[in-house]
């Protein structure tokens, strides 16, 4: 299991487009993936549950994996957080 801390960096947070490219990206994965803010966690392959955080730029969240390709989840996890929904 692999735990890391995320300030979101987005100016929309993750809501509606960076959410749906979330969800796009974890689900390529076989891994179990999490997404925790401020005590509550959400399946990370979810939309609505990612959506459900209401996760709004500047605030921190925890991403946990869990599975046989959990190294390369958390690397396409954090390329997505820190550069790609940048772009958007």
């Amino acid at each position: 299991m692999i735990r890391k801390e995320f300030k979101i960096l987005n100016p929309i947070g993750l809501h509606a487009r960076p959410a749906a490219l979330f969800v796009q990206t974890a689900n390529k994965f076989t891994s179990e993936i999490f997404v925790e803010q401020n005590q509550n966690k959400v399946n990370g392959k979810s939309i609505m549950g990612i959506m459900a955080l209401g996760i709004s730029k500047g605030e921190e969240i925890t991403i946990i994996i869990d599975g046989p390709d959990e190294k390369e989840a958390m690397k396409a996890m954090e390329e997505l957080l820190t550069k790609k929904l940048l772009e958007i």
